[in-house]
């Protein structure tokens, strides 16, 4: 490697520009520019986003937010340093997708839309436009599980989703979330009552301008009221049509499995990442009996994640710890549907590809045992 950072190769070397081709849905693309000429990973800067948890500087005073602007064609790869890694187009084969209650069939990184409203996931986004925006580009990139809930914004996140997106790309599936109220910035009071449940389903049901909801989760567990009772009220919101899954949030193997005494539930929302594992018996719960598992936070939210050894691993293979802990979380159990938000496009572009990475089987023992200790 030169002093430019160049790696020189002794017969064809390459180098290589990245750029998105207009009218391309599926991100960005590899452009070969010319031959016999030394290969340069050029990366571009991402701006950083206004929730400040991903803005760490890395060694040598370069943004953790740095990230190629590519994606390779499918059996393409791409040479970082000493590692090899695969960014394979998705195949029905590989695990990428997994089918809530068993008939909703989603890509299983989506995009978790909380971040799209304003400060304090209160009122509307100081770029409305751009919030749009994020929402179309999340689709076009093959998020077609979105999430959401009543309480973002409140209400504003739900009416965002639906001013992008209705009329809704055939497969895409909306899940939102009632039982959580707010009476401020930053506050979080939950309200299990059937009566209050009932009102919000119908009210997301306006706002996201659906017949029905693909999927709606009670946001918390109320503990003022019986789970059964809040439940029951989903339950009759299915029967009438308006529901076609009923998810939870926050919840333990037993609550859980109390649940599922009053519904099928078919998917649960925990905090979960590679450094923040405190639910990993929910999670094996719902491997057992085939539950989704929606990990949010997945990048660490507004604590970030931080761990010295990952983010060696990460700089090793040419990627952000962020990445690396979005690609990890899907390694980690065919049923992980990991839900990343943002408001930054630049950051939406670099969650997406961590989809398409692919480590050899040693590399994940190694990342497993770092992400244990972590």
């Amino acid at each position: 490697m030169d002093a430019n950072g160049s790696i020189l190769g002794s017969a064809r070397c390459w180098r290589v520009a990245f750029g998105r081709r207009p009218n391309v849905p599926v991100g960005m693309r590899l452009h070969v520019v010319s031959e016999n000429i030394a290969y340069r990973r050029t990366l571009c800067t991402m701006n950083e986003d206004s929730f400040g948890i991903n803005g760490d500087q890395a060694c040598g005073g370069m943004s953790r937010r740095l990230f190629p602007r590519a994606t390779l064609a499918s059996g393409a790869t791409l040479l970082v340093g000493r590692a090899a890694k695969l960014f394979a187009a998705a195949s029905p084969s590989d695990n990428s997708t997994f089918s809530i209650g068993g008939d909703l069939a989603v890509n299983r990184l989506g995009f978790g839309a909380m971040r799209l409203t304003g400060e304090g996931i209160w009122g509307w986004p100081p770029d409305r436009e751009n919030a749009l925006k994020v929402l179309r580009r999340a689709v076009e990139l093959g998020a077609n599980l979105i999430d959401t809930a009543d309480a973002y914004g409140p209400e504003t996140d739900e009416l965002l989703i639906a001013e992008a997106l209705y009329p809704y790309p055939k497969g895409v599936v909306i899940a939102t979330k009632g039982g959580n109220t707010r009476p401020g910035p930053n506050q979080w009071v939950p309200d299990g009552r059937p009566e209050y449940l009932k009102q919000c389903v119908d009210k997301s049901l306006k706002r996201l301008k659906l017949e029905r909801i693909d999927l709606y989760q009670l946001h918390r567990v109320d503990p003022k009221v019986p789970m059964e009772d809040s439940l029951g009220a989903l339950k009759e919101a299915q029967s009438a049509g308006k529901i076609r899954h009923i998810g939870l949030s926050e919840v333990s193997p037993e609550q859980v499995e109390r649940a599922r005494k009053t519904v099928p539930i078919v998917t649960v929302q925990n905090r979960y990442n590679v450094t923040d594992r405190k639910w990993d018996n929910t999670l094996a719960y719902c491997e057992k009996k085939r539950i989704g598992f929606m990990p949010w936070a997945p990048v660490g939210g507004t604590r970030g994640m931080t761990s010295a050894a990952l983010e060696k691993v990460a700089k090793d293979h040419g990627l952000t710890i962020y990445q690396l802990g979005l690609a990890w979380l899907l390694h980690r159990s065919p049923i992980m549907l990991p839900i990343p938000g943002t408001s930054s496009l630049a950051h939406l572009e670099e969650n997406m590809a961590a989809r398409k990475i692919q480590l050899t089987a040693e590399e994940w023992k190694t990342i497993d045992a770092l992400a244990g200790q972590a």
